[in-house]
Parts: C-alpha cells; structure tokens; sequence
C-alpha cells in the first residue's frame, strides 16, 4: 500500500523541473509539494499529443477515484489484479501515468514511519493510472508485493519505474503486463 509520498522540490532538480514545467501550464493553481496525502492535487506525468509526436508531459491531477458510494477515495490499484477490475482495467489500457516523487512512507506494525528512496538519484517514479471523473482527472498508484527491502515493514510497495523507462511505461502498451509484474528496485529506508 502506499497512503502518502514525498514531493520535495528543494530534494530534486529533475522534481523541481516538473513543478516548474507545471507552474507554467497551469497559472493560478496551487499544486501541493512536500509529504502528499490522497485527494491532493499534484503534478503527473501522462501522453500529451498522441498521434505522430508524442510525448511525456506534466500535468495536475487529484489523488484518488472516487468509491462508488461517493465516501473516501480508492488510492491504490493492485497490479496484480488492476486488468481483472472494472474500475482500472480500460486505465491500464489507455491512459497509464508516473506519479513523480522524492520517496514515499510506510508504517511498520509499531508505527513507526519510514520514508523509502530509490538508491542514487534524488527521485523516485512510481507507476499510475489516471481517469476523468466529470471534468476532474483523478490517478491512483499502482502496488505489488514488497521487495526484500520493504518485506520488513510492509507487504505491499509502490510498482516503481526506473527513469529510463518512463516512455516505456506510458507509450508502450505491448509491455505493461511484463512490468506489472516486475519486482521493483532495492530501496534505501529511513526512520522519519
């Protein structure tokens, strides 16, 4: 699960030109930075121009579908089970995201809070999937079974990207089932 993730601009060059790309599209809107809680507004990374040239471009989106009686937000989608759920199979066929981050939290049993980061280099990409409620895009983050680096505090982790392979992610459908399945990187952890 991942129920909060850090997006700290001062932490990262390439976050701070995400935010930056973002602040000139969208003129006015206030874009959450810092730790991120569901239903935040905030910067994504999705296919603008489809066609002959398309590219990844920044956008803002809330955190969080809606539930279906309207109370609470669905954060999280199993990558597992994502192509198996009405809610997030036509998503994952259409309109995959990465949700850029400095890291992202977990609790342990104890609750004790631990901020995980991606070894050498200052960002961490983790794969999404966005839809349209009304006239109101909304993501969620895609999860998978914990990595030895996670096991011990959590049985669930964020299905993280490489950099390299953000393009992959979002353009190339032909190889979103071999990712969701992937095991995600080793992580740095640290006691918050």
């Amino acid at each position: 699960m991942c129920g909060r993730y850090n997006f700290t601009v001062e932490e990262s060059e390439e976050v701070q030109e995400i935010l930056e790309k973002v602040n000139a599209k969208f003129h006015g809107k206030e874009v959450k930075t810092g730790e991120i809680f569901p239903t935040n507004l905030v910067p994504i990374l999705i296919e603008e121009g489809r066609g002959s040239s398309p590219e990844v471009s920044p956008i803002i989106s809330n955190w969080g579908f809606p539930k279906f009686n309207q109370k609470g937000v669905i954060i999280n989608a199993r990558s597992e089970t994502a192509f198996e759920k009405r809610t997030f199979r036509d998503s994952l066929l259409n309109r995959r995201c990465i949700i850029p981050s400095t890291g992202f939290y977990e609790w342990d049993g104890s609750k004790q809070k631990f901020l995980f980061r991606q070894e050498g280099t200052n960002a961490l990409y983790m794969a999404g999937l966005y839809s349209y409620y009304g006239n109101e895009m909304r993501f969620v983050i895609l999860t998978t079974d914990a990595n030895d680096s996670m096991k011990g505090v959590h049985h669930r982790m964020p299905l993280v990207i490489p950099k390299n392979e953000i393009e992959t992610w979002i353009f190339d459908y032909n190889v979103t089932d071999t990712i969701l399945k992937r095991t995600p990187p080793q992580l740095i952890m640290e006691a918050v």
